[in-house]
């Protein structure tokens, strides 16, 4: 018997007792960082005190929302080999609120942090042996605002010395559509885009040189709606 033969032999009883590599199995949890940088698809309706224009008869004073990029902190804890459950966490977004409408788009009018966790049933299609590991998901957007601030700019414009700004929570549908390439048994790379449906629900106060508050907008609807894309690492335990 050739000493290849002998070998070929071996190799293939090793083989054949070991376990195959797993790549996703139920049990496992999986973490995932990188950078996710949020795009808002924003509309928002026109800024009113009592039905009438904000800034004088004539003038629609929307408002847009401009784009952050933070880091991404994602978990998914795996229920069997093709279903898990996923959390989408980050640190905090910051927004600037510019103008909009017949308002030059680069007036900022205030800004705001927000933290959006989502909770998603995500399925694995592959097999868990593959080291390819494309998910679609579904679930729940919740986004809490804070910081909200006006600026100078936006005070100058309604002639007030001061002003305040309030954003409703938001609750909303989240789609997700990501893939996982594991490197080794427990180390991988993540790319991952999200859609989140955001809406709030905002009023700007008014207060005088004293703080005395004098009145309020009507209460208008911002839809940010953003479109969420992350690169990163996975590491499976």
């Amino acid at each position: 018997m050739s000493r290849t033969f002998k070998l070929s032999v071996m190799a293939a009883a090793v083989m054949a007792v070991a376990p195959a590599a797993q790549a996703f199995e139920a049990g496992d949890f999986i973490m995932r960082a990188g950078a996710v940088h949020v795009a808002p698809d924003d509309s928002s309706d026109s800024i009113t005190v009592g039905g009438a224009p904000l800034l004088g008869p004539g003038v629609d004073s929307q408002v847009t929302v401009d784009t952050n990029t933070q880091l991404g902190l994602r978990a998914t804890y795996m229920l069997t080999s093709n279903f898990g459950i996923g959390v989408l966490g980050a640190t905090p977004f910051k927004h600037n609120i510019n103008g909009g409408g017949d308002l030059p788009t680069s007036l900022k009018l205030g800004e705001t942090k927000h933290l959006p966790p989502t909770l998603t049933l995500q399925y694995f299609p592959m097999q868990s042996s593959s080291a390819l590991q494309p998910y679609v998901g579904v679930g729940v957007n919740y986004t809490t605002f804070f910081e909200e601030k006006t600026t100078a700019a936006l005070n100058t414009a309604i002639g007030a010395p001061a002003s305040e700004l309030e954003l409703d929570d938001s609750v909303g549908v989240a789609v997700e559509l990501g893939m996982d390439y594991m490197l080794s048994e427990n180390f991988g790379l993540n790319a991952a885009i999200w859609w989140a449906d955001i809406n709030t629900d905002a009023t700007v106060k008014v207060y005088d040189g004293a703080g005395n508050y004098l009145a309020e907008t009507d209460e208008f609807e911002v839809e940010i709606d953003p479109m969420v894309y992350m690169v990163g690492f996975t590491y499976k335990f």
